[in-house]
């Protein structure tokens, strides 16, 4: 059981991520930090934790997509049968959520298995909204919903990575690892398509949980809430957030969304913001990526 962090310029709450990480009622074998930045600070944390570890620093930013391609690759050389994977400013909720996670996994035969991710600051609140067809889940109680959870302790098909996210060994050698061309903003989605059209059995387990800072208020309500569109606050996000999902868009598996891509992003820039630039710059940047053309932005 190898545990697999991804840092960059973020010690004090890669510190707090580090702590909880090495208290799990089920120790982790080893821990792996990628260090983006390279910072001796980063590498002296990581040396003081009371489990065996192992610092990866990079002297190029990796982005967190090959970050965590480089430690999951590392894990795996390391021979590990599972690998866990976290971010620097989130943390498991509790000391209990490894052990957790790996329960559900040998209960439903899982090959990969999630928490809930919340909101680390109203952990009854969900982090990031999730969409089940067309109706938007925000609060953990209303993941058992309708009737969707396979038990009382998973949500099946659906899970978020990185954040928390369990893998088999077995899994990454099917599914691979994150595309390192991708840099940040839709790596994980990109890799939840390939897991969803491996056939391996995967879920969200609904007795653990990740705290993470709020993400929702990227996701802009259109049609009176009945629909939502992301707009990231800022250019840079913008840019790697609607250049990388021209990407996913054009990938098996994913075109059936377009239609409602385009009509999602139409009404909310050109009929609710009256922002027609603002439209052209997501075509553009959409074209990019549908083109397979890489870089940060200015390339």
């Amino acid at each position: 059981m190898i545990g697999v962090v991804v840092t960059h310029r973020r010690r004090e709450l890669l510190a707090e991520s580090l702590r909880v990480l090495s208290v799990q009622d089920r120790p982790l074998d080893h821990l792996i930090v990628v260090d983006n930045a390279a910072e001796p600070e980063v590498e002296s944390l990581v040396g003081a934790q009371d489990l065996p570890t192992t610092y990866l620093p990079s002297q190029h930013n990796l982005g967190g997509a090959g970050g965590f391609a480089l430690g999951m690759l590392h894990a795996l050389a390391l021979g590990a049968d599972w690998i866990w994977c976290a971010d620097d400013d989130g943390r498991p909720e509790g000391p209990a959520v490894l052990s957790t996670l790996l329960r559900c996994a040998a209960r439903h035969d899982l090959g990969q298995v999630s928490p809930m991710v919340v909101n680390i600051d109203d952990p009854d609140a969900l982090a990031f909204p999730l969409r089940r067809g067309l109706v938007w889940r925000r609060r953990r109680s209303e993941l058992f919903a309708d009737g969707e959870a396979q038990s009382d302790d998973l949500l099946p098909g659906i899970a978020s990575l990185m954040n928390g996210a369990l893998f088999a060994a077995a899994t990454v050698d099917r599914i691979g690892v994150p595309d390192l061309r991708l840099f940040v903003r839709g790596d994980e989605v990109e890799m939840h398509r390939r897991l969803a059209r491996s056939g391996i059995p995967f879920g969200t387990c609904l007795t653990a949980a990740y705290l993470h800072p709020d993400g929702s208020d990227e996701f802009r309500p259109i049609l009176g809430g009945r629909m939502h569109t992301q707009y990231p606050d800022n250019e840079t996000k913008r840019f790697f957030t609607y250049r990388n999902r021209g990407y996913l868009m054009s990938q098996p598996g994913m075109r059936k969304l377009l239609p409602q891509e385009y009509a999602r992003f139409a009404w909310y820039f050109l009929v609710q913001q009256r922002d027609g630039a603002g439209f052209r710059e997501w075509l553009r940047l959409r074209r990019m990526g549908r083109r397979e053309q890489f870089g940060g932005p200015g390339h």
